[in-house]
């Protein structure tokens, strides 16, 4: 490749502006003639606004339009937000995967468990190995994370190299897994950083964050002191986490039953790997029953208070084998992630009901962030000195704090974009100079559907204000023939004034009817049009909302 009129530059697709939904481009070349690779394609999770929506998707329409030009996917590690997406997008892209075994595991049993998820190929890449992509060189850095093999990959071109950290921190005894590469890290920053796109989810916290071993010290306090069953609900993924858990539960005597699908499949793959080992094995939850209740832990799935999963469905006591009763302590080894918040406190709330003891990381160190703080962000960038930082992964306040951060760090050239833009990192001055294609798609059931399909605004507007449907027939003459048939779904009984709504919908349709002339009550749109205006002005009248009207009309 000619190196006239050739640039190196960074396109995030998801990621900037929210938490989750990662997906970030890197491409080398002229402007016409780039090749590309893509960091991770992660999902993200739907807030209150999307009504009926299971997960959120990037939308790499723009990705599928490389062809050729796409050279691989890089993950850098297992978690949703990073690699959730692959099963949906990857067929339209169809170009080569890397990542570590553990991601490839947790891939692969996705797979076998959900009929229909593609049979994506995957080279295994073990952290410190290096990707020749050409023109890309993509090394594996080893990351400390809240998940084995978390990895930065350093992007080296002919223009420059830039650094993805992923998601990380700095935690010196992880329990499982590796520790940041410190002497790799520095080393880099000794070849030349032309750019870094590093992790904000905590740059608005001060300090440093602590170490997974003080976790494991807290979660064997909270279990000893226990009287009866302990629960403890955390990420599926996180390895350390569980095995600080088993750890615990073993030097108190109690056995582990574990409840969820997703655990199910993180302890398969990391028995196969080796993160489990002198473990002993879990009990199922057919077990459960035989367990003496001051005997026993489970450890289950739920902490974010997702509706279908096992901590929410014992709440509501509809679980079949993991009944709560008054004194069991429920742990939440977690903190909410943003958007979750609502539904972890109702869960919380539901538990409390129920006489359970809860334990939060407001209470004690059950729980540690799998992403750095300032003071370890001040630390890499020590190490690396790059000469142009991008903040990623994180909400527009995280980006800006992070911004200026960097600033106060010295780095000369500070750029802030957002999914969409395309960022000139080298050569010359960096500069954010293009856009592409960028947005959502959602997945609404078994569906996929795009930010402009109307059906997610009109979901949200019937859940505010309701729905009334009119049908009616109207013979050829103009004369209605019988009485409509008006079904309302989600108003109230009766107005302000006392007035029973199903009484004013009928008197607004009647009304309506025979003020209109003939020739409009056998013009059906016209008639359909203004019934549906003087149905919604009359409820709105008594209610102070218009509810979405639909009419129906058919001849006699």
């Amino acid at each position: 490749m000619s190196q006239q009129d050739a640039d190196f530059v960074f396109a995030p697709l998801g990621g900037l502006g929210e938490i989750g939904m990662n997906a970030a481009l890197y491409g080398y070349g002229p402007p016409r003639a780039r090749k590309w690779i893509l960091v991770d394609c992660g999902l993200g999770f739907p807030g209150p606004d999307l009504p009926g929506i299971d997960i959120v998707l990037p939308d790499l329409s723009a990705v599928e339009q490389l062809g050729r030009d796409l050279l691989a996917i890089c993950i850098t590690h297992a978690h949703e937000d990073h690699i959730g997406a692959l099963a949906a997008l990857w067929p339209k892209l169809k170009c080569k995967v890397f990542a570590t075994p553990f991601a490839a595991g947790l891939i692969q049993a996705r797979r076998l468990s959900e009929p229909g998820a593609p049979d994506i190929d995957i080279t295994l890449v073990k952290p410190g190995a290096r990707v020749d992509l050409s023109p890309f060189q993509v090394e594996y850095i080893a990351m400390a994370h809240s998940i084995p093999e978390a990895c930065a990959l350093a992007i080296r071109t002919p223009a420059g190299l830039a650094l993805h950290t992923g998601d990380w921190k700095i935690d010196e005894t992880p329990g499982v897994g590796h520790r940041t590469d410190e002497a790799r890290l520095r080393a880099l920053g000794d070849e030349g950083v032309t750019a870094l796109i590093c992790d904000s989810t905590n740059i608005l916290r001060e300090g440093h964050s602590f170490s997974e071993s003080e976790v494991a010290i807290a979660l064997q306090d909270v279990i000893a002191e226990a009287r009866g069953r302990v629960i403890v609900t955390t990420f599926a993924s996180n390895v350390q986490r569980v095995r600080a858990i088993a750890e615990a539960a073993a030097s108190c005597k109690r056995s582990v039953v574990v409840a969820g699908r997703a655990l199910d499949r993180t302890i398969e793959v990391s028995r196969e790997l080796g993160f489990l080992d002198g473990i002993a094995p879990f009990y199922s939850l057919e077990h459960l029953a035989a367990l003496p209740r001051d005997r026993t832990v489970i450890l289950a799935t739920g902490s974010q208070g997702e509706p279908r999963a096992a901590m929410a469905r014992a709440a509501a006591g509809e679980h079949p084998a993991i009944k709560i009763v008054a004194g069991d302590r429920v742990v939440f080894s977690s903190r909410a992630i943003p958007g979750n918040q609502r539904d972890v406190q109702r869960l919380i709330n539901k538990l409390c009901d129920l006489g359970a003891e809860i334990v939060t990381d407001h209470d004690r160190h059950v729980h540690c962030s799998g992403h750095p703080r300032r003071g370890e962000v001040a630390r890499l960038y020590d190490w690396l000195r790059p000469k142009v930082a991008a903040p990623a992964h994180g909400e527009s306040h995280h980006l800006a704090r992070h911004a200026a951060f960097a600033r106060e760090h010295g780095v000369d050239q500070v750029v802030s974009p957002r999914d969409g833009d395309v960022v000139r990192l080298a050569p010359g001055v960096s500069a954010i100079i293009g856009k592409m294609a960028a947005g959502r798609l959602y997945k609404d059931g078994e569906v996929l559907i795009g930010e402009s399909d109307g059906a997610v605004r009109e979901r949200a507007k019937l859940a505010f204000a309701g729905v009334i449907s009119i049908a009616l027939c109207v013979s050829r003459q103009g004369e209605m023939i019988g009485d409509p048939d008006v079904v309302a779904s989600g108003l109230p009984k009766r107005g302000r004034s006392g007035a029973e709504m199903g009484g004013v919908i009928d008197d607004a349709v009647f009304d309506c009817f025979e003020a209109l002339p003939r020739p409009r009550r056998r013009d059906f749109d016209s008639l359909a049009t203004a019934i549906e205006r003087s149905v919604r002005g009359a409820v709105f009248s008594v209610w102070g909302k218009k509810p979405t009207v639909h009419v129906l009309i058919v001849g006699g």
